[in-house]
């Protein structure tokens, strides 16, 4: 059976219950009372006044009402400073924000804007930062005032290819910021943005076993409203930009083709919902949105989908946008739903049935004028396209309006909501592939024993797995984590926690998940050795160096139990300076090669290149090099990890003494010469559950077979392939029981 680790169990478990419980009243109390953060006076000094505003020679003092700061030329105001984080959410693809300085002139221009810090992934992998800064850039000279009166039109959003969600949530950003703080300053005589009056028009919401319209009616009041695009007019309108690529690669096909056929209608009016959606879809709808919420229904036919797949990845609906006044709604897949079928009597044929919902803090107001911008996109390179943009008008029919229509007059909105619960929706397939994988091996560990006994059972298993770890986990979803997880998670308990940020990645969050509940079963080893991609590669790499007769180092006892402290001091190192600067932390985590090695592939600057592939070339003579001596993330796992509740390793009374087998063969050293492994070091590789219950390698089970064979009274051969002769294994064994039992008559004595 396997045994329990000696102590109260009970004890144990209410301290681990009452911990959670304060952890969770503290995560509680510190989240319900977050407090805005002022990024501004963080990023302000590093670029001076005349770069923000030319001309400018100092910034003035921060207002009270609103977190800004006067540029000043002399004596007299020139222009406002603010950094948009501070304004609006700038969350981007990352789960960071997105912090950008600009600056307004007194006739509401955009006079400066600095990228001053991301996190995004896209730009880290491939795409240089130089071409995001740029985009930023080109924002300069943009007039808010005739952005206010005609909000996505004044302006081309300047798509960067490979990263069209960054890009949209930076042009979303410095729009609404620079609006934001234009009204509210009273720039190029803009003026804050009022509540619905009292007694405003509103639509109806007429009875649901009102009348049901068929299709004729439908389109025919504007209750569906709709654009047509044939394959000549959108080839026209390329030619048009007079851009020689995108003219290169036309649409195929006969001009009068149908390119694209997109119909769009307020499916939350009770009416027109029920007329496109029919009864059953209308009260699910009814069910899925929330107070105050709304939804469109988009649907269409042709060979260009106003939906696309972007959102599969990015999780934003990249190719439409649903805009009103100087506010914009962009959806994500946590707004979408689909639907089978247009249920009105008459409707033809359609291909693409989605009904999309605009959240109350968007400022959406039903009876007002609006429209669906929708971005047709045209390839022209391996990575690079062109867009245009079409957009479809919508004014909710008179009959369906109560009260005199009003001019809109829209909140601002102050988020980005439900982030992460989006990238959930995007990653939901490799959720889904890691937990069963993780599942897999939860089985293998618990039924440990069973697998191990068959050795090739078992070294097929582990190879397959980790490269599985390797090529899925590691270098197509970049899950590998990092002791900037662990420094991030407790610099968050001590100050502003939120689980939104620990949310953001999906696969990054199970992994955690799981490292917790395995340090409570297994310690450290069930990441370190199985789940961790960088671990992974230094155990494939050396296999192959096995093959290839490279020789192998073996560091002597001495050395090797000296240098194991040498991790735990980088990890406490690294905790220190997250205590002085989270920002100093990360800089020095690189000593983690996982970034290069995993995250970027190697795609980096030759420095990181040859740190991480030296660490490789060490992992040749000594397996899992780092692993044993450097890994900070390994220490701060094997912390937590002397809680574990089980002791699942069998061990004989003969191991370690006489018996060193499990010990020389062990890939990291983790079993003492005395014969107990030692869990901080223990990568749970399970190659000593195969020795033990190994016939032809273990000389316990050997000892054991010969005296079966003997009172059997049969030749008391080896079993097959045994790597000791009868001989040696009597002696050895023989010469330990002498020896133990001659000391112990001494000790008698």
């Amino acid at each position: 059976m396997r045994n329990l680790v000696f102590f109260d169990q009970r004890r144990w478990l209410r301290t681990l219950c009452a911990g959670l419980a304060l952890l969770g009243g503290l995560v509680g109390s510190v989240s319900g009372s977050r407090a805005e953060p002022l990024f501004l006076t963080q990023y302000i000094d590093k670029v001076p006044a005349g770069e923000m505003v030319p001309g400018a020679d100092h910034y003035g003092p921060l207002r009270k009402d609103l977190p800004v700061r006067s540029v000043m030329k002399g004596e007299d105001i020139v222009g406002w400073v603010f950094l948009t984080s501070d304004l609006v959410v700038t969350t981007g693809y990352s789960g960071k924000p997105i912090h950008i300085l600009m600056a307004l002139d007194q006739h509401a221009r955009i006079t400066g804007v600095r990228l001053m810090k991301h996190s995004e992934p896209i730009i880290l992998v491939g795409i240089p930062n130089s071409k995001i800064v740029a985009v930023t850039e080109s924002y300069i000279g943009l007039d808010l005032v005739a952005e206010a009166h005609a909000r996505g039109k004044m302006h081309d959003l300047d798509i960067l290819s490979g990263a069209t969600v960054t890009v949209m949530i930076i042009d979303d950003s410095v729009i609404r910021a620079g609006l934001l703080v234009a009204r509210t300053l009273g720039l190029g005589g803009l003026t804050p943005r009022q509540a619905p009056e009292t007694g405003s028009a509103r639509m109806k919401m007429s009875d649901e076993n009102g009348g049901v319209d068929d299709w004729k009616t439908l389109v025919g009041d504007g209750s569906v409203r709709s654009l047509n695009l044939s394959v000549g007019g959108v080839n026209e309108d390329f030619a048009k930009t007079g851009d020689k690529k995108a003219m290169a690669r036309p649409e195929r096909g006969a001009p009068d083709e149908i390119f694209m056929e997109m119909h769009l209608a307020l499916v939350s009016q009770p009416e027109i919902g029920r007329s496109l959606l029919g009864d059953a879809e209308y009260g699910r709808l009814k069910k899925w949105l929330s107070p105050g919420e709304q939804a469109i229904l988009v649907f269409g036919k042709g060979r260009y989908s106003f939906k696309g797949s972007g959102y599969v990845r990015g999780g934003i609906f990249d190719r439409i946008q649903l805009i009103q006044g100087d506010s914009s709604v962009r959806f994500t897949d946590k707004q979408y739903r689909r639907v089978s079928a247009i249920t009105a009597r008459g409707a033809p044929e359609f291909t693409e049935f989605d009904i999309f919902k605009i959240p109350p803090d968007a400022g959406f107001d039903p009876v007002q004028p609006f429209r669906l911008q929708v971005l047709v996109q045209r390839a022209v390179g391996a990575i690079d396209k062109r867009y245009l943009t079409y957009d479809l008008g919508y004014q909710l029919p008179d009959r369906f309006i109560e009260g005199a229509v009003r001019t809109a007059q829209t909140a601002e909105p102050d988020q980005l909501t439900h982030l992460w619960e989006r990238i959930w929706r995007q990653k939901q397939v490799e959720a889904a592939i890691l937990l069963a994988a993780i599942g897999v091996l939860t089985i293998v560990f618990f039924f440990q024993m069973e697998l191990t006994r068959n050795p090739k059972a078992t070294q097929w298993f582990r190879m397959g797995f980790l490269t599985f770890t390797l090529f899925f986990i590691g270098w197509y979803a970049d899950a590998q984590l990092s002791v900037v997880n662990v420094l991030a998670f407790a610099n968050a308990v001590m100050s502003d926690f939120s689980w939104n940020a620990f949310l953001m990645d999906p696969l990054i969050f199970i992994l955690w998940l799981s490292v917790a509940a395995a340090l409570l079963f297994w310690g450290r080893g069930a990441y370190c050795g199985w789940l961790c991609p960088f671990g992974a590669l230094q155990e494939l790499t050396n296999k192959l160096a096995r093959l290839a007769k490279i020789p192998q180092i073996t560091v002597p006892w001495g050395v090797h139990e000296r240098l194991w402290p040498i991790k735990y001091m980088i990890f406490l190192g690294l905790f220190g300076l997250s205590l002085i600067s989270m920002d100093l932390a990360e800089k020095y985590s690189e000593i983690e090669p996982f970034k290069t090695a995993i995250i970027l592939k190697f795609i980096r600057d030759w420095p990181f290149v040859i740190f991480a592939v030296a660490l490789l070339v060490a992992g040749l003579f000594i397996e899992r090099f780092y692993c044993r001596y450097l890994c900070p993330l390994g220490a701060a796992l094997a912390i937590p990890g002397r809680m574990r509740m089980f002791d699942w390793l069998k061990r004989y009374h003969e191991c370690g003494n006489p018996c060193h087998r499990c010990a020389n063969e062990c890939m990291v050293q983790a079993i003492h010469p005395e014969g107990n492994i030692n869990p901080n070091e223990c990568h749970q590789c399970l190659h000593c559950q195969v020795l033990y219950q190994s016939d032809d390698k273990c000389p316990v089970r050997i000892k054991k077979y010969q005296r079966r064979q003997k009172m059997l009274g049969r030749p008391a051969l080896k079993p097959a392939g045994a790597a000791r002769s009868e001989t040696t294994v009597n002696l050895s064994l023989s010469h330990s029981r002498t020896s133990d039992e001659s000391n112990e008559e001494k000790n008698h004595v």
